[in-house]
C-alpha cells in the first residue's frame, strides 16, 4: 500500500513539472516579472520549537518541514471566492483570487504574486528532482513550488499546498 501510495504522489508531481528541464524553468522564472513592486516584508524569525507551539501539525509538516498535501485534497484547490491568500504562519498577503487559475494539477495555482518579495525561490533538489520551491518572503515557510507552464501573463504557475496559506474573502461594498 505504501508502494502504491507513493507511486501516485510521484506521479502527481511529475505531472505537475511536465518534466521541464531546471536550467529552462529557473531562465524564464528569473526573466519574467513575478509581480509589481510591494512594500518590503517584515523578516519573522522564530525558532522551531515556537513554530511547533504556534502551528497546526499539518501546517508544521508542510510549511517548516517542506511537506506536500496530496493533489486534490486541499481545502483551496477548487476554491473560486474573491478575496486574497496569506502565508498561514504570518498572515502575509501572498496571492489574490484573480491571479488564481485551474491547472488541472490538484493544488491552488496561481500565475503571479502579490508583489515582489511576497514570495521567494530556492532550488529544490529533494526526492530526486530539481524544483524551484517558493517560500513565504516574511518567514520563509514552504508554499510549494513554481513552474514555468503557466498562463500569460507571466508564464508562470506557483503550485501552492492549500494548508499553507488563509483566505480572506473580499467584503461586497453595499
Amino acid at each position: 500500500m505504501k508502494h502504491y501510495l507513493f507511486g501516485l504522489f510521484a506521479l502527481a508531481l511529475v505531472n505537475c513539472t511536465n518534466g521541464q528541464n531546471l536550467d529552462q524553468q529557473s531562465k524564464k522564472i528569473n526573466q519574467t516579472k513575478m509581480a509589481a513592486p510591494s512594500e518590503p516584508t517584515q523578516q519573522v524569525e522564530k525558532t522551531e520549537e515556537q513554530w511547533k507551539k504556534e502551528l497546526t501539525p499539518e501546517q508544521f509538516y508542510i510549511l517548516r518541514q517542506k511537506g506536500t498535501e496530496r493533489a486534490f485534497t486541499g481545502k483551496y484547490w477548487n476554491h473560486k471566492e474573491k478575496g486574497t491568500y496569506a502565508c498561514a504562519a504570518c498572515g502575509q498577503e501572498l496571492f489574490t483570487s484573480e491571479q488564481k487559475y485551474d491547472s488541472g494539477c490538484g493544488w491552488p495555482s496561481f500565475y503571479a504574486a502579490v508583489g515582489n518579495g511576497r514570495v521567494i525561490t530556492q532550488v529544490d533538489r529533494s526526492h530526486g528532482m530539481v524544483r524551484t520551491e517558493i517560500m513565504c518572503g516574511n518567514c520563509k515557510g514552504h508554499l510549494g513550488h513554481v513552474f514555468d507552464d503557466g498562463p500569460e501573463p507571466t508564464g508562470l504557475r506557483y503550485c501552492v499546498n492549500s494548508v499553507s496559506i488563509d483566505f480572506k474573502k473580499v467584503e461586497l461594498k453595499k
